[in-house]
This record gives C-alpha cells, structure tokens and sequence, in this order.
C-alpha cells in the first residue's frame, strides 16, 4: 500500500508541477486542467488502442493539452477574455473533443501495453514500476522547467508574474509569456493525465472532475510544511505534497470510509491546508526550517 501511494503520488505530482507554473508564477488559476487532464488521457489511450506505441500516444496526449493550453492564451490575451472565464470555455469544449476521440465516454486499455508494461522484464515486486515510471517523469519534467526557467525567455516568464508592468517597460512581451506560460502549463498536465490513465488502465470523459483541488492541494500542503524555498526546492516540496495529500486519501479509503465522498475530502483537505498559514500567522508559529533559518 504504502509503495502504490507513493507511486500514485509521483504521476500526480506531475499535476501539482503544471498548476504551479500557472497558480504560483503567474498568480491567476487555469480552469483549463480539468479540461487538458482528461484529454491527455483520452488522447494516449485512444492511440495506443489504434496501435501506436505508448511512449508517442503520450507525447500525442502532452501535445493536445499544450494545445489546449494555447487556445486559452488566445482567448485570454488576444480575445479579453477573463482568464477563468477562457479555462472554462475551453474546458466546457474538450468534453465534446474527448468525446469525439473516443466515441464514448469512456475507453479502456484492456491488454494493450502501457509504459510500464516495458519493467515487466525486471521482475520488480508489486507497484515498484509506477514508482520507477513517476520518478522518471517528475525527473524529467523538473529538468525541462528548469532548463527552461534558465533561459532568458524562461526568465521573461518569470518577470512577467513577479511584475507584469515592470516587464513591459523592459520590452517583454508580457502576452506571449502568459499563453506560452498556459502551453507548457496544460501540456504538463496533459503528461499526467495520460500517465495516470494508463495506470488505471481506462480513459474517461469525466477525470478531470475536481483534479484542480488536487494539485492545489499538492502545492499548498508543500509550502505549508517547507515554507519558503528555491525555485527547484519548490518543485520538490510539491511532489511531496502530492505523496502526503495521496497518503492521506489513502488513509480514508483505508478507514472504511465511502469513496463516493472522496471529492469532499479532497476539498476538506485543500481548505485545511489554505487556513494553515493565517493559523500560523494569528498564532505565530514556525516550521521547524524557518526556525532554523
């Protein structure tokens, strides 16, 4: 159980990374993920199932949630389009593309190969391959943002949010930064979607039903317990906010209780965690990190 959770937590840590670059640098949320992460999903398993390999219908998955991604941009620097308000409309229509992807609500891999199916020849013990397969995406996905942050258009991007105003008087873009921001955003998300339903074996039209929570959750319960951080610290610390946050849900699946109300503990858990910090505050308390520092 305790192997399962951590590999769960590893594929929707992926999740928590693409809110971040969006919620946390560009201060505005994107309702598009409950859009992209299905269509992720839909998109992967509907090409592995027309027998493409699984490695390409994943990046088949990541380029349809970049796209969806860049359609919100649009919307919301070309079109004036409140930026929650643009998530929406593009969420409300990937339900009809992912229906269309699919042909139905729903799809399933059955005994078509998955990206994990390839350490089936290493004899792992149960669940080690969703752990080996997680941190083989979080690594990978860390190191692209990183690479990018790095670069000067990474650090336009990162101007953009810390001040929009300050930016354009420097001659940055500020627009382009935001829909490349909301393109690589959902693009990532789209990774873990697709990730996530090729461990469950199925693709569904309805996944991305309350996901957002999840990855703010992710995120929220990382700061709460890190405090402040480095850049590349605070991508660690939400990966393990989402191992926590899928431990936790782990423990109330464990402790009997009905898994149909499994969205009101997600959201009882994300209000928890957002009521910390002012707690803290209201308290003056510490983490033992910012103690030390």
């Amino acid at each position: 159980m305790i192997v399962s959770t951590i590999g769960q937590g590893l594929l929707w840590s992926l999740l928590g990374i693409g809110i971040y670059l969006t919620y946390r640098i560009l201060n505005f949320p994107d309702m598009t993920t409950e859009g992209t992460f299905p269509l992720g999903g839909a998109i992967c398993v509907t090409a592995i199932t027309s027998g493409i390999h699984p490695i390409i219908a994943t990046l088949l998955g990541v380029i349809a949630g970049m796209i969806a991604g860049f359609v919100t941009g649009i919307l919301f620097t070309k079109g004036k389009i409140p930026v929650i308000l643009a998530g929406i409309l593009v969420m409300a229509g990937l339900n009809s593309v992912i229906l269309f992807v699919m042909k139905s609500p729903n799809k399933g891999l059955s005994n078509f190969p998955r990206i994990q199916t390839f350490f089936t020849n290493l004899n792992l013990p149960n669940y080690f391959d969703i752990v080996i397969l997680g941190l083989i995406a979080v690594v990978i996905t860390i190191m692209l943002v990183l690479f990018f942050i790095n670069t000067d258009l990474g650090q336009a991007y990162i101007a953009t949010g810390d001040n929009e105003v300050m930016a354009r008087s420097l001659g940055i873009e500020t627009d382009r930064m935001k829909i490349l921001g909301l393109t690589i955003s959902n693009g990532v998300i789209a990774l873990s979607g697709a990730l996530i339903s090729q461990n469950d074996g199925y693709a569904d039209v309805s996944k991305g039903t309350g996901v957002i929570v999840i990855g703010l959750a992710s995120i929220i319960i990382g700061e709460v317990l890190f405090g402040e951080l480095a850049f590349l610290e605070r991508l660690i610390a939400v990966v393990v906010g989402s191992i926590i946050y899928q431990a936790i849900i782990t423990l109330i699946i464990y402790l009997g209780f009905d898994t149909t109300y499994l969205k009101i503990f997600s959201s009882t858990i994300l209000a928890i965690c957002l009521m910390i910090p002012t707690l803290k505050e209201k308290l003056n308390l510490k983490t033992g990190l910012e103690k030390e520092a």
